[in-house]
């Protein structure tokens, strides 16, 4: 060793110090990669992905070879340092060339690596790849041993060995993940997707038509007054009903009634040859179950009913697809009827209106778990069914029951939010 230059000795540690910060930096770039970005990669035949990805599919063996390859020159780079501190202090350079080779080692091969391999991983893991799967098969036999011993040793403290699978997310998680994509996903894209994903909590129930407020046709009415009614009508399915709604007959569609209207043979025999059976859908049933059944029964429309088989109310496919991609108008509040913005900057709002209906055209945050209404609501913090003039706060916003009609609340004004929050209505900020 007295033979060697101390420069050839310098040069060999310097090397060793790049192995240390290439094994250092490799492992952490190798260990932070996006693994929905990487399969994306893979899936692209990305070759650098590719071979990180098999290199992460056995990650036992990953971590064996980069630990050995690091251990081996950290180990390799110490006796140098020291026989380099013999050669030039002595014996008394020894303690110090330690030092300073712990302070080398932990900034120029640890930290920095590291960190550099944390901010941009695909720079660093995928070119490392490369080296380390050849790297790997040279070395396969020690890997083998190091890993059969470090696996026996987990078995041994009740640690399961066997392959897992981290990276299945659950709703909860890839809600997070559409929330921190950022400008990756455009707003409103990423809002459509949240409201995707929220689909399994929300049931038909929670977006239905109320049955008070479905129109349809009573077949037993003379046949001017359904005369009238189709052609009066806005919408291209109606219920068809006898005397009340809870005994539908079914779903009548206009462009039925346009082909018979165009050969002059509608009458009221035949407008009940034409209605098509009644589609009927529990009431628990969550919507992204009804889309798919309505897919797979090539329905638009469905009636819903409770547990005692009794008419609920109605729903449609525009419904639920409102769900994901929001109201199909310019501003929210314009879309309901039963929500009319007055010039004082309060709204004049129908009791049956729903809270989720509430929440999302006057960006309220009312609590959907209990009852499904305004009136029922109000009437359930109060309970009892309030007088007209009744005031109290609801969400941060000053509330005035203005009508009561037929024990129901009928109609109540929702003024602008304000700051002070006093008692009200349990669950809510009021």
């Amino acid at each position: 060793m007295d033979a060697i230059p101390l420069s050839v000795l310098f040069i060999t540690l310097f090397i060793l110090l790049l192995l240390s910060a290439f094994f250092s930096g490799s492992e952490t770039g190798l260990m932070t990669l996006n693994r929905y970005r990487l399969r994306h990669l893979v899936d692209k035949q990305h070759p650098g992905a590719r071979r990180a990805q098999q290199l992460l599919d056995q990650p036992d063996r990953l971590i064996g070879l980069i630990l050995l390859g690091n251990n081996l020159v950290n180990v390799l780079a110490s006796m140098l340092t020291t026989l380099i501190a013999l050669r030039v202090a002595g014996e008394a350079g020894m303690a110090i060339a330690a030092g300073l080779l712990v302070l080398v080692i932990l900034i120029f091969a640890e930290v920095t690596p590291k960190t550099l391999a944390a901010l941009h991983p695909e720079r660093i893991a995928f070119p490392a790849a490369f080296i380390y799967i050849p790297l790997l098969r040279i070395l396969y036999p020690l890997v083998w041993l190091i890993n059969i011993i470090t696996n026996n040793l987990l078995k041994l403290l009740g640690v399961p060995t066997s392959k897992q699978h981290p990276d299945a997310l659950s709703s909860e998680e890839l809600r997070t993940v559409v929330k921190e994509a950022g400008a990756l996903i455009p707003k409103r894209h990423q809002t459509m997707l949240l409201n995707l994903i929220d689909l399994e909590k929300v049931t038909v129930e929670d977006v239905m038509v109320p049955r008070n407020e479905v129109t349809g046709i009573d077949i037993n009415d003379d046949w001017e007054t359904i005369s009238r009614q189709l052609s009066d009508s806005q919408y291209t399915r109606l219920p068809v009903y006898r005397e009340t709604i809870d005994r539908v007959i079914g779903i009548l569609h206009m462009r039925d009634v346009l082909s018979l209207v165009y050969r002059d043979e509608l009458d009221a025999d035949t407008l009940q040859r034409v209605v098509r059976d009644p589609y009927f859908i529990p009431e628990n049933t969550s919507l992204n179950r009804q889309l798919l059944n309505f897919q797979r029964n090539k329905r638009r429309i469905g009636f819903v009913v409770d547990e005692y088989g009794d008419l609920q109310g109605l729903i449609t496919l525009e419904d639920i697809l409102e769900e994901v991609v929001g109201e199909f108008t310019t501003d929210p509040a314009d879309h309901y009827e039963d929500i009319v913005a007055q010039e004082d900057g309060s709204w004049l709002v129908d009791g049956s209106t729903s809270i989720r209906t509430l929440n999302t055209a006057l960006q309220m945050s009312l609590s959907t778990d209990g009852p499904r209404t305004l009136n029922g609501l109000i009437t359930e913090y109060l309970e009892t069914i309030p007088e007209s003039g009744t005031s109290l706060l609801l969400d941060q916003r000053p509330v005035d029951i203005i009508q009561i009609r037929d024990n129901m609340i009928k109609t109540v004004r929702i003024h602008a939010p304000i700051a002070a929050v006093t008692t009200g209505i349990p669950g809510q900020d009021t």
